[in-house]
């Protein structure tokens, strides 16, 4: 994109609102934080500094996690904005009841790995990986862990009201903006 995502607009706000407002509507117990940020960010939401800067985003997983005490940890990019907020919070549900490690949905096959929910005690492994070099956020995760990857449309189908939280197809719910054409797909999705 040839810039900090965060700060591009869509519907005339950065898309860092979009994401902290999802956030905020959910019972998180506790205010969002912007982790692994390129831009200072910190009038929008606390910041937490990449503690192995220019490892990517699991360095940003990693700054997170050792920032809180909390057990469950939500991850949402900036660069989703078409997801739905009663999807994370569908989500966080599911974490608990699960008691996973590792909450990831699956779309069309593919994991989503960095909209995902984290248990704290995945800090060391992650850890562990990046100082060994490993910045590949599902490879750093040690197959010891419980794992929840669930198909979105497999649980849509058998949950109706999840498809009443977006009139988009479960498909463009994670439709991410990476380029100037996916932004202008984005933009027009929400006309």
């Amino acid at each position: 994109m040839g810039q900090d995502k965060s700060l591009l607009r869509l519907a005339g706000r950065p898309l860092i609102e979009h994401a902290l407002d999802k956030l905020r509507a959910l019972p998180l117990g506790a205010a969002p934080r912007i982790a692994g940020a390129h831009s200072d960010l910190s009038c929008y939401a606390e910041v937490v500094a990449d503690l192995h800067p220019g490892c990517g985003p699991l360095s940003g997983i990693e700054a997170a996690l050792a920032s809180t005490t909390r057990p469950l940890n939500l991850f949402l990019p900036v660069d989703l904005p078409l997801l739905p907020a009663q999807f994370l919070n569908w989500m966080l549900w599911r974490a608990e009841t699960t008691g996973a490690s590792m909450t990831v949905p699956r779309i069309n096959g593919l994991p989503q790995p960095l909209c995902a929910i984290y248990h704290r005690n995945l800090l060391q492994p992650i850890r562990a990986a990046l100082l060994a070099g490993n910045y590949k956020v599902t490879a750093a995760i040690p197959s010891s862990e419980t794992f929840d990857i669930f198909d979105v449309e497999t649980v849509a189908s058998a949950n109706q009201e999840m498809r009443s939280w977006c009139a988009l197809p479960l498909f463009r719910w994670f439709h991410n903006c990476n380029t100037p054409e996916d932004m202008a797909a984005i933009e027009n999705a929400l006309v």
